[in-house]
């Protein structure tokens, strides 16, 4: 499964890039599941984030939402401006 995977705000900055795409293993299957999995391989700041708020296709969702091939995962602190 391929997905979309885009950062705002605070977590842009510590990861040092706006988003990117990234081939999951079949076992990746909610948007927790992908948290933890990209804190795994480095994206540390996800798991340390406060608050952390996701989006699945532009709509807000929570960790215990399914994703699927194609979808673009957003994460970003509570508050974002600029």
């Amino acid at each position: 499964m391929s997905v979309k995977i885009l950062y705002f705000a605070g977590l842009k900055e510590k990861l040092g890039v706006p988003g990117e795409s990234v081939d999951l293993p079949a076992d990746i299957a909610t948007v927790g599941s992908l948290r933890d999995w990209l804190v795994g391989h480095g994206r540390d700041a996800l798991g340390s984030a406060k608050n952390l708020r996701c989006a699945v296709n532009q709509d807000m969702a929570k960790l215990d939402a399914a994703i699927k091939d194609g979808d673009e995962i957003a994460f970003f602190p509570p508050v974002t401006g600029g």
